[in-house]
C-alpha cells in the first residue's frame, strides 16, 4: 500500500511541477516580455521628455536662428535667387581680389517647403586672396552651407592657387513644380 501512496504523491508532485513549468512558460515569460517592453518604452519617453525640456530651454535661440535663416535665405523665385547668389559671389570676389573662373548652379528640391540652391564655385588667386574670399563667404548673412573645399596649386612656385567650393544656399517656400 505504501508504494501506491508513494506513486500518488509522486504523480501529484510531477503534476504540480508540470503546472508550474507551464505557468512559467505561459504567464511569467509573457509578463517578463511585457515588463521589459514597458521599461524600454518608459526609457524612450524619458529621453523624449528630456529632449523636449532642452528644446523649451533653447526656444529663444532656436526661434532667433530660424528668423535669421528665414530673413537671409534666397528668394523663392528661381531667377531672383540665382541673381542674388551671383551678386554675392561677385561681391566676395571683389572684396577679396580673387578671379572667379566658373560657377555651376543647380537647384535641388529637398522637401515641399524648401529647396537648396547648390553651386560649384571655381576661383583662382594667391593664398591671402583665397583666404579672404572664404572669410567673406562665411561672414555673409546669406543662408549658406559650405559643403566641400578643394585647393590646388596652379603654378610651379605655388603662388597661384585654384579653389573649388561646393556651396548650398537655402530657398524657403519654393514654387511648386
Amino acid at each position: 500500500m505504501q508504494s501506491k501512496n508513494r506513486q500518488q504523491v509522486l504523480l501529484v508532485v510531477v503534476l504540480i511541477m508540470v503546472g508550474l513549468w507551464i505557468g512559467n512558460e505561459i504567464v511569467f515569460s509573457r509578463l517578463t516580455k511585457v515588463w521589459k517592453a514597458r521599461a524600454a518604452r518608459i526609457a524612450e519617453l524619458r529621453v523624449q521628455v528630456e529632449q523636449s525640456r532642452s528644446l523649451l530651454q533653447r526656444e529663444q535661440v532656436v526661434r532667433s536662428r530660424w528668423e535669421y535663416l528665414r530673413r537671409n535665405s534666397l528668394p523663392p523665385d528661381a531667377s531672383a535667387a540665382e541673381q542674388k547668389f551671383f551678386q554675392s559671389v561677385n561681391k566676395w570676389a571683389g572684396d577679396s581680389g580673387v578671379t572667379i573662373t566658373a560657377v555651376t548652379p543647380q537647384r535641388k528640391r529637398d522637401a515641399e517647403d524648401y529647396m537648396t540652391y547648390q553651386a560649384r564655385v571655381e576661383a583662382k588667386g594667391n593664398l591671402p586672396a583665397l583666404s579672404r574670399f572664404l572669410f567673406e563667404l562665411e561672414k555673409d548673412p546669406l543662408a549658406l552651407k559650405l559643403e566641400a573645399v578643394e585647393l590646388a596649386v596652379r603654378d610651379k612656385d605655388g603662388r597661384e592657387l585654384a579653389l573649388g567650393l561646393q556651396v548650398n544656399a537655402l530657398v524657403l517656400n519654393p514654387p511648386g513644380k
